[in-house]
């Protein structure tokens, strides 16, 4: 079965956005993800047609990143850290919890059920937020501080359906949906929740508190922001300049 023409209309839209064509592939395989609820042999003609790569090269990238399936995911995906830190925090404990309670293996998803929504069960390596550990994902979502009883409830609502949102993000979709978002197609639900936890921002607040700055840097300034969005702005016109003189540098 071969993509609807709006799927290819769409992949097309996201090649685009790139001066080199076939940087946009991992966003691609996302859109298809969205689309199929998998990477399909489809998915990935499609994506070689588009970008004028061979279908090989299109799997070589897909088989080598975890997140894109080359089998079904549910309507939600539950990812659990096990990596040291969530696991010696209990992150082992969840995801023996989970899979006892959801009668499945790692990367394997819940029969259909009337009335109950289906969860892809996996352990993540490492999901990138130590502070909060140990840490669930759903839809790539984050669940701070979980404990086995917090994250069998939190499968109990995925199932029923019923409305959960993420400690630090918005409120969840299906997992079908976060691909597209991942896609580069908004939901609309970009500013809902907060961005950073106050595990994140401990130094910043320690730092304000006691005087401490940076060293001077080659600008002359070791201020400390005095708010979280001022310190995001600062960075991001540090990084323009860096790229600016790095032009330059090039240039010469």
């Amino acid at each position: 079965m071969t993509l609807a023409a709006e799927t290819y209309d769409e992949l097309r839209e996201i090649a685009a956005r790139y001066p080199q064509a076939r940087s946009g592939l991992l966003p691609m395989l996302h859109l298809v993800q969205s689309v199929e609820g998998r990477v399909t042999p489809e998915g990935i003609h499609a994506c070689a047609e588009v970008l004028g790569l061979t279908p090989a090269e299109v799997s070589g990238v897909a088989t080598f990143y975890t997140m894109y399936k080359r089998h079904p995911v549910g309507t939600h995906h539950v990812g659990v850290c096990t990596n040291t830190l969530c696991a010696v925090m209990g992150g082992d404990e969840i995801f023996a919890c989970l899979r006892e309670k959801l009668e499945v293996g790692n990367d394997e998803t819940t029969a259909d059920a009337p009335g109950l929504q289906s969860i892809t069960l996996e352990h993540i390596e490492c999901n990138a937020a130590c502070d909060y550990a140990p840490v669930v994902m759903v839809n790539w979502e984050f669940f701070d501080n979980q404990t086995p009883e917090s994250a069998s409830q939190l499968v109990d609502d995925l199932r029923e359906g019923r409305e959960v949102v993420a400690s630090r993000g918005a409120r969840i979709t299906s997992w079908r949906e976060a691909e597209r978002v991942l896609a580069g197609f908004e939901d609309g639900l970009v500013d809902e929740g907060p961005a950073a936890g106050p595990a994140s921002v401990v130094g910043l607040e320690l730092a304000r508190e006691r005087g401490w700055a940076a060293p001077a840097d080659v600008h002359g300034s070791a201020d400390v922001p005095e708010e979280p969005s001022e310190a995001v702005e600062e960075a991001d016109t540090r990084r323009a300049e860096s790229e600016t003189i790095a032009e330059e540098a090039s240039d010469d």
